[in-house]
């Protein structure tokens, strides 16, 4: 008997292990549906002698009390309506911590990058870029990106701290610049300096085969699952990010809310429009602030080497593991605007948004643009160009989003009603859409807030330079129209 209610019960689609919930009030479907089965079969038991009649309605009769007991205890034990309570809001901006590091600490990290071994033949050309390095440490006290990073690295190394970094280019760096491992001129011996300091973390960095969502899915479960480190994954050209969407929609974004995982891994994407042709310019920042919500990423936009040190150190000096979207540059690795002292090093943290350093008259300031990236050098360039009475306000960090800093900022610049977000990006990309969502508490303080960007498109960029030089004047011109 109980095996022909199985064979009906199962042919409804149904197994053991199902939501008894669901499935019994089906069971009991399938049983009744093949109720003239059993009879034939019982009647077929009676005639043999295999069974009575009195035995028969027996075990009919218990079998119906025994479906009758399991319907009126999954009845009663039907959940209760419940309301699930909203979640927490975001905390938005975390306070500040120290990620400052000696000078003495910086020096020995500084004087390993060329602490050859024994015998070592560095290439010539690299030789003498390492010259003009050490001349800018030493006797200028200053560092361009790619130092600000080894130097990031090294003191992270030398606390403890392990670090690994993985891209197309990695080792050498996509622009030339990193160098993080060194190949012997004669013999062609590798050499990774960061990896024979004393004392320290274990250091890794490799060069991963073409496949952005085969190198990502790995580096974030890497990173899933050692939270002590650093990693780190760079994309050759931050536009290549698109071959690794799907990690990014089903895990980078969204794991913390699924399943309460957290997540470390820093994403290093070049982004900025230098007439590189539409493959080559924008790393989406617009998808990114699309997937931003309960605080479940960060996502900066750093524009000199102090910032990226302090960025790249605070995300291990946080309790907090989140993973971290940098948007790295291109020309300005080697621009002197880029440059930090050494000592902004030893002191200070990463700043969320950066006031401009040049405004020694705030009342004197009419116009106030806030703007993320390379192109706020543009505009320091075109604004002392013109003598005009504009500050030039970078948000330094995009998610979370910092309000508070930026009106901060803004109570400064008393005489000053006019705001301009200012992108390089087009009209339906970048960060302007997320500002503007977002821009309603400036409005309300009687601000007039406009937009200055690359009309929309459907393409990233131009591939034309000459027409993205026409389009970097007419965004100029924009910005500072009436000056």
């Amino acid at each position: 008997d109980v095996v022909i209610d199985m064979v009906c019960y199962r042919r409804h689609g149904h197994n053991e292990g199902d939501d008894p919930s669901y499935t019994q009030p089906l069971m009991y479907k399938a049983i009744a549906e093949r109720r003239p089965v059993r009879k034939l079969y019982v009647e077929a038991l009676v005639k043999r002698g295999e069974l009575s009649v009195e035995e028969a309605e027996q075990a009919l009769e218990d079998f119906q009390h025994k479906l009758q007991v399991a319907l009126d205890e999954t009845r009663a034990h039907a959940p209760v309506p419940i309301k699930a309570p909203k979640p927490p809001k975001p905390v938005g901006v975390l306070p500040w911590v120290s990620t400052g590091v000696d000078r003495a600490l910086l020096d020995q990290v500084f004087e390993q990058l060329t602490a050859y071994p024994e015998g070592f033949t560095v290439h010539p050309k690299l030789g003498r870029q390492f010259e003009a390095r050490t001349k800018l440490y030493r006797e200028q006290g200053e560092i361009e990106w790619a130092t600000a990073e080894a130097l990031a690295f090294g003191t992270l190394l030398a606390e403890g701290t392990s670090v690994r970094l993985a891209g197309e280019d990695s080792r050498r760096g996509t622009f030339s610049h990193r160098h993080a491992a060194l190949t012997d001129y004669e013999t062609g011996k590798p050499w990774i300096p960061l990896g024979d300091l004393p004392n320290s973390g274990r250091f890794w960095v490799y060069d991963s085969l073409l496949s952005e969502y085969a190198a990502l899915g790995y580096e974030y479960g890497y990173a899933s699952a050692n939270k002590d480190s650093l990693v780190l994954w760079e994309a050759q050209f931050g536009d290549f990010i698109n071959g690794a969407q799907i990690v990014i929609d089903q895990y980078l974004v969204a794991a913390e809310d699924k399943w309460g995982t957290t997540c470390g891994l820093v994403l290093l994407l070049p982004h900025g429009f230098e007439g590189q042709g539409p493959e080559h310019s924008s790393a989406r920042i617009e998808r990114f602030l699309t997937l931003c919500a309960e605080d479940n990423i960060q996502v900066a936009n750093a524009t000199t080497a102090a910032q990226y040190f302090h960025l790249l150190r605070r995300q291990m000096k946080r309790e907090v593991r989140r993973p971290l979207v940098i948007f790295t540059p291109k020309a300005p690795l080697r621009m002197k605007e880029s440059r930090s002292r050494i000592d902004d090093l030893v002191t200070g943290n990463f700043v969320e948004v950066l006031d401009d350093p040049t405004i020694t008259d705030p009342a004197s300031v009419s116009r106030v643009v806030f703007c993320s990236g390379k192109v706020a050098w543009d505009a320091f360039a075109e604004r002392d160009k013109r003598s005009a009475p504009v500050a030039i306000v970078r948000v330094e960090q995009l998610y979370p989003f910092p309000y508070e800093q930026m009106l901060a900022v803004l109570d400064r610049y008393s005489n000053a009603r006019e705001l301009v977000w200012l992108q390089e990006e087009p009209e339906n990309m970048g960060p302007w859409n997320f500002v503007e969502h977002r821009a309603w508490r400036v409005k309300e303080r009687g601000y007039d807030l406009r937009h200055v960007t690359r009309v929309e498109s459907g393409s990233p960029a131009t591939g034309s330079k000459t027409i993205h030089d026409q389009e970097l004047v007419d965004l100029m011109e924009g910005t500072f129209a009436g000056f």
